[in-house]
């Protein structure tokens, strides 16, 4: 386990200024996983673990870049598991934006000089296959601003990658993607 991670996630959800009461109730929720599990960050952490991801935005073109994640069969923003080479939940969203967009140069949205999440979503999936229990991934979302004009390069983990504008968004894709689009907007309006 790494503790410098643990410890990172419990100070990032703590000192994230929430924007409403569900939002939360979700940080108590994430809190109390992590308190109780020491492991809470790993996939292998069942039923539950923390994930990171983050929106990758281009701000200038007012558009956001989504995968087609080839499990779910959904668009979806870059993010995934926590890996032992991860300093920070904040680290670990980064570092999978970066490896499924393929784009460099990519920061993560920044209060006071620190990146901060921007929304946390609790969501079923089955990490240990279709055949696999359902487990549950506690989300940890970040805005990841990409130069202007970045270009993506697909890698292995998605069947697509496309840069839709902020209200043209494909189908299929879910709510919490479509809120999380909404708020990456608001929050990157100039």
């Amino acid at each position: 386990m790494s503790t410098t991670l643990h410890a990172d996630a419990v100070r990032a959800l703590t000192d994230w200024t929430v924007a409403d009461a569900g939002q939360d109730l979700l940080r108590q929720d994430y809190l109390a996983h992590l308190a109780a599990e020491p492991e809470g960050l790993w996939r292998s952490c069942l039923p539950a673990h923390i994930t990171a991801s983050a929106l990758v935005v281009d701000p200038a073109a007012g558009r956001v870049l989504l995968t087609l994640h080839p499990k779910v069969g959904l668009w979806l923003q870059m993010g995934g598991h926590c890996e032992p080479g991860d300093a920070t939940l904040a680290a670990a969203a980064l570092r999978e934006a970066t490896e499924e967009s393929g784009i460099a140069g990519l920061e993560l949205l920044a209060v006071d000089g620190a990146p901060v999440p921007v929304k946390l979503d609790r969501h079923t999936v089955r990490c240990t296959g279709k055949d696999g229990p359902e487990n549950t991934h506690l989300d940890v979302q970040y805005v990841a601003l990409a130069p202007a004009g970045a270009e993506a390069l697909i890698s292995e983990e998605s069947l697509d990658l496309g840069w839709f504008a902020f209200d043209a968004l494909p189908d299929p894709t879910d709510d919490a993607v479509r809120e999380l689009v909404e708020l990456a907007r608001k929050l990157t309006e100039r």
